[in-house]
């Protein structure tokens, strides 16, 4: 008798396969008595499968759904990638999604998102594991598993909303085996620890537990350029029984930055250089920066009754504090001259938040067709605080290309005042209807409850409105033609909530009915192998926006922005080798009637017409745990000024990545190491106007890409 043992070492997976064999027996041609297999399964570290597929998409009402089966565009950013990228913050998350533009707005690491054009509101169209959170605060990227894109309508899903789809960041959750995750790090020279700590514990494994901290502070791109960063967060499952779970989670996220280069603004018909070297000390000031202080609680309580039916109930608070007193750098010809100032910003420094939810799913049949039933309600109510006074100071000009470094002390604000507060609550219903085995029909209505409130410094109330219930619907076709091909056409249509009159207007301060938006898209999906998916995407979208009439002095909708557009998604494994994640989008946004000759039915400002965003991953079959990778984002020429006289050259920025993988006494240890910016590309990352809504007199601002820079990190996983 003897033993065969054939083992293989992939990366960090090991796999023994024992087969125990009678040899004397095996000699004689005899079949052996019995074969026994034993698998064994080692620890892999996070990131080394390079998986990027998604093949499910969370639909908040909807529940999870196969991609095939879901009538939207949707990307979604896996954890794999979050890793190999070595994503820092939110940003870094977004930069793979070809649809997806960000504003950055008084620091590079805080944006305001847009999907398909559309600008994205301070609260409605982002979510924390479906439910509402602010997005205009920093975020860690260590403590998110995903970040899932629906581009597109979703109002009917989502109650009021801009039309910039629903970004929902999904958290780190407890693994089922005992993890410990510890990271050292460095970017360019601020150095970097984490710990990401995950299991289950107690009879049945009742109990399940992932904390992270994260800890980084030092210089960054210029030496005036400092960054500091502090995380905690847990996230706990409570398994009451076998069809209950409670979710809990907390997190406090610190973020802080001196020295960062400041936004450059100018009006319409100055024209917009070319972007400065932003490693060049005096775009910014060692005394200017940004604090933010983020607070989160989320709790959840799913039960399932059956197989069929479900519930979940859930709600979050969340504090989100900031402190800005950056520097803006205010172009004052053509030539590249700016003047800098300094201001500790007045406005919004305070968002406290509560959202909620409440769904109720369920599957049965009724003769041939089987129905996929919701119902429900999900909503938020925000107050926004301001600081009543803040100081500002000119610090002196300068000009592209010769910066200056200044002088001076951080200025600061004082008292607080809410300015204004929102309550939206929506009730949904919905059925998804499988008429046969290739057409199904999905239809989603929302009725929903708006309430909004602007106030003084003297804490007098300026505004105030009330609607609802409003109607919002949405539809869709959906045919399979395969297991493997899907087809969708969708129409739907959304709300969001009215503004309020400026003190120019013959009605100022009367708060505008809810502007409404609507959307028609048909797309294709094709999944030719498991691991890899193909989409296509045609849509038109408009949305309702409000002007004060030239004629009349009456503040009033009577515009719409109308983009339409292509869009093509890839995502999985082209081989065993070879894994890949983004696409290519093709848009054309144009405003229309804006009250003005000189900006009505022009681009949108700061819109591409093309972007083309692609991260491959190469990992070696024959040099096993090695692994590069490459992502490019490409950005097309776009509109500078809300008259269209100038423009933003486009540009073209690649990344480039390097990892490996190895044991070292059993445990499995990863280095990474990456390079943003490859090239030392001088763009403008952001362009934006200060009014969405082609204003005459808005001004404009552009942000300056990051130079290149450098990451590098060692991952040792217990």
């Amino acid at each position: 008798m003897f033993w065969k043992i054939k083992s293989g070492i992939s990366g960090f997976g090991l796999v023994i396969l024992g087969v125990l064999t009678f040899g004397g027996e095996e000699a004689c041609g005899q079949e052996p008595p019995h074969r026994e297999q034993i698998l064994v399964h080692g620890h892999q570290a996070s990131g080394m499968n390079a998986a990027y597929l998604h093949d499910e998409a969370t639909l908040g009402p909807l529940g999870t759904r196969s991609l095939l089966e879901t009538p939207f565009s949707i990307m979604t950013v896996p954890h794999d990638a979050i890793v190999n990228q070595q994503a820092r913050n939110a940003n870094d998350l977004a930069q793979y999604l070809p649809s997806v533009q960000l504003e950055m707005r008084g620091d590079p690491n805080t944006s305001r998102p847009q999907s398909r054009g559309f600008e994205a509101d301070v609260i409605a169209n982002s979510r924390l594991d479906g439910l509402n959170m602010v997005i205009t605060t920093p975020y860690a990227a260590e403590q998110f598993d995903s970040l899932q894109v629906l581009n597109g309508l979703s109002g009917a899903l989502y109650g009021p909303q801009n039309p910039a789809g629903t970004f929902d960041y999904v958290l780190n959750r407890p693994t089922d085996q005992p993890r410990e995750r510890v990271v050292f790090g460095v970017d360019s020279q601020a150095p970097l620890e984490s710990l990401d700590a995950s299991g289950r514990v107690g009879k049945s494994k009742w109990f399940g537990y992932r904390v992270t901290m994260l800890n980084q502070s030092g210089t960054t791109y210029t030496p005036d350029a400092h960054l500091r960063r502090g995380l905690i967060s847990g996230a706990f499952d409570l398994n009451l029984d076998a069809r209950t779970q409670i979710q809990i989670d907390a997190s406090q996220y610190s973020y802080a930055q001196r020295g960062y280069a400041g936004g450059f603004s100018y009006a319409t018909g100055i024209a917009l250089p070319q972007a400065p070297d932003l490693s060049r000390r005096g775009y910014g000031q060692d005394f200017a920066g940004y604090n933010a202080s983020t607070t989160t609680v989320l709790a959840k309580i799913v039960h399932r009754f059956s197989d069929d039916w479900s519930m979940t109930l859930g709600g979050l608070y969340q504090d989100a504090w900031r402190n800005v007193f950056s520097v803006t750098n205010t172009l004052t010809d053509s030539a590249g001259r700016y003047r800098t100032s300094i201001a500790a910003a007045t406005t919004a420094n305070d968002f406290r938040v509560w959202s909620n939810l409440a769904y109720l799913n369920g599957h049965f049949h009724t003769g041939p067709f089987s129905h996929q039933v919701l119902l429900g309600s999900n909503g938020y109510s925000m107050g926004t605080f301001n600081p009543t006074k803040g100081q500002s100071a000119v610090l002196g000009t300068a000009r592209i290309g010769e910066p200056v470094v200044f002088q001076g002390t951080q200025p600061y604000f004082s008292g607080s005042y809410q300015s204004a507060s929102i309550v939206s609550q929506s009730l949904l219903a919905g059925d998804t209807i499988t008429l046969s085995r290739h057409w199904s029909v999905m239809g989603t209505l929302a009725w929903s409850w708006l309430d909004t409130t602007s106030g003084n410094t003297l804490g007098v109330t300026t505004a105030r409105y009330h609607v609802g219930p409003a109607f919002t619907p949405m539809t869709s076709l959906i045919y399979r033609a395969n297991e493997r091909t899907s087809l969708y056409a969708t129409w739907g249509r959304a709300i969001q909530a009215g503004p309020i009159a400026p003190a120019s207007s013959v009605n100022a301060n009367e708060v505008l009915s809810p502007l409404q938006s609507e959307e028609y898209e048909v797309g294709i999906k094709y999944r030719p192998v498991p691991e890899l998916m193909l989409s296509a995407a045609g849509f038109r979208m408009t949305r309702g926006f409000a002007f004060t009439d030239p004629s009349t002095g009456l503040y009033r909708e009577a515009g719409e922005q109308r983009n339409y557009g292509v869009e093509g998604q890839i995502a999985g494994r082209l081989n065993k080798a070879l894994s890949v994640f983004g696409g290519v989008t093709w848009l054309d946004a144009q405003t229309g009637a804006t009250g003005s000759v000189l900006t009505s039915h022009k681009q949108v400002v700061g819109v591409a017409p093309v972007q083309v965003s692609l991260l491959l991953d190469y990992h070696s079959v024959w040099m096993r745990g090695a692994a590069v990778n490459a992502s490019i984002h490409g950005v097309s020429q776009r509109a500078a000024d809300v008259e269209n006289r100038n423009f933003a050259a486009g540009f073209t920025t690649l990344d480039l990545g390097a990892r490996y993988g190895f044991h070292l006494y059993h445990v499995p240890v990863v280095l990474r190491f990456g390079v943003s910016n490859v090239t030392d590309e001088r763009y403008w990352a952001s362009v934006y106007p200060s009014s969405i809504n082609g204003a005459a007199n808005a001004m404009n601002s552009a942000v300056a890409g990051m130079p290149r820079t450098y990451h590098a990190t060692t991952e040792i996983e217990f």
